[in-house]
């Protein structure tokens, strides 16, 4: 039997979502061996989005955890307390990268939706320069916020829309530079030997339109997309748990979209060790109101709830 009105009946307004939904995954077993660095670079991909967000586009962030230890899970709620993180799902199971996606993707309800592995750097600026290519070229399907060398396969679309228009447009040579390609190259666990022998014999492909620059292909580690497309394509088969991705690229490229890459290195991939040359990216806090932080004084708090939850029982379960 319900008893009393539901205060929640009284309440007008509900907050809306962001107009872009930042997806993060993350799976951290143990904090030992392979992982023994994870959740200090975790920390720092929940800390960067943070402080870059921009206020001409909020966005709310949203992470899966797969079945991660008690240690990471404890860092990710009080994430979420403090307003880091908007959005937090825990899986009893890991049920796999794909499997995330076809989640987060599906519960996302800003116009753009951004993915990122657990392991990734932001910097200032990855927002506005991944929005501005979705602005500046026709039917993009994916941006990922820093150059990338990465296959031709499957960005074939990509390539005939470039080849269609007037001189200029597409430019093909060595434009990356050295350590644009190295930083990535390092976090992947390429050795500086073998980079720099591939180096002078790599191709980049690079797209000026609009008075925009950007290259061609997408990464998985991160990306941007429109939700429309992205909620078009899901689910994905989800068989292992890294495993899958290509089934998005296929889908993209058979849609005729484009797959971008910013023209600066504006995401890093930190892999499992955390970089040489940690950035501050702690975001400054923000200061409530001297009523709402007396109010949430751990005494005061407690106070306030109690005489709350007398003056209920006083109405609703004392009545004769």
């Amino acid at each position: 039997m319900r008893v009393g009105h539901n205060p929640a009946r009284f309440v007008e307004k509900v907050a809306q979502p962001a107009e872009i939904t930042v997806t993060v995954v993350n799976c951290i077993p143990f904090i030992s061996g392979y992982y023994e660095q994870s959740l200090d670079v975790l920390k720092i991909v929940v800390d960067s989005l943070n402080a870059t967000r921009e206020e001409a586009h909020p966005y709310d962030v949203m992470v899966f955890d797969n079945h991660s230890c008690s240690e990471v899970r404890e860092y990710l709620k009080e994430a979420s307390d403090q307003g880091k993180i908007q959005y937090l799902i825990f899986s009893d199971t890991n049920i796999g990268k794909i499997g995330a996606w076809n989640t987060m993707f599906g519960a996302a309800q800003g116009k753009y939706v951004v993915f990122s592995d657990g392991d990734i750097l932001f910097r200032p600026g990855w927002l506005q320069a991944s929005l501005e290519l979705f602005e500046a070229f026709p039917n993009v399907g994916m941006v990922t916020a820093r150059p990338y060398r990465g296959s031709e396969k499957y960005s074939e679309a990509t390539f005939d829309w470039a080849r269609k228009q007037g001189a200029g447009v597409l430019e093909t040579g060595t434009f990356l530079d050295w350590e644009t390609v190295w930083e990535h190259g390092r976090s992947i666990g390429v050795s500086e030997e073998q980079a720099r022998a591939d180096y002078p014999n790599m191709r980049d492909y690079r797209l000026t339109y609009h008075g925009k620059t950007a290259y061609i292909g997408a990464s998985h580690f991160q990306f941007m997309t429109r939700r429309e497309l992205i909620q078009k394509v899901i689910p994905f088969p989800s068989e292992q748990p890294m495993r899958g991705e290509r089934a998005l690229d296929v889908a993209f490229d058979g849609m005729g979209c484009l797959r971008l890459n910013t023209e600066k290195a504006l995401v890093m991939h930190m892999g499992n060790t955390l970089p040489q040359t940690v950035p501050a990216v702690a975001p400054a806090p923000k200061k409530r109101s001297l009523l709402k932080r007396l109010a949430w004084l751990p005494l005061v708090r407690k106070a306030l709830l109690w005489l709350n939850n007398q003056i209920f029982r006083l109405y609703f379960f004392n009545v004769e």
